[in-house]
Formats: structure tokens, C-alpha cells, sequence
């Protein structure tokens, strides 16, 4: 599923995210994914 405009991927939460949430609410709401790269695809440590 690849980034939309109520759909973000992000690798690490950051708290500049927050306007990206406050942005979602205002609209027609979405999803913040953490964790996962641009693609979709889930990141961790190896």
C-alpha cells in the first residue's frame, strides 16, 4: 500500500509528526505507520 494522502510511513516517530496528526484530524482523518519504510515494508534492528 503505498503513501496516500491520509496514509504516511515512517521509520522512527519524531515529534514534528504531532502537525502530521493535528492534520489528519482536521481532514478526513489517515494513518501514521512507524516503523515501516517508504514502501510499506516493516524496519527494525538487527
Amino acid at each position: 500500500m503505498p503513501e496516500k494522502q491520509n496514509i504516511e510511513w515512517k521509520s522512527k516517530w519524531k515529534d514534528a509528526y504531532l502537525e502530521w496528526v493535528c492534520g489528519f484530524a482536521n481532514a478526513q482523518g489517515g494513518k501514521i505507520y512507524i516503523g515501516c519504510n517508504d514502501d510499506g515494508e516493516i524496519i527494525g534492528r538487527s
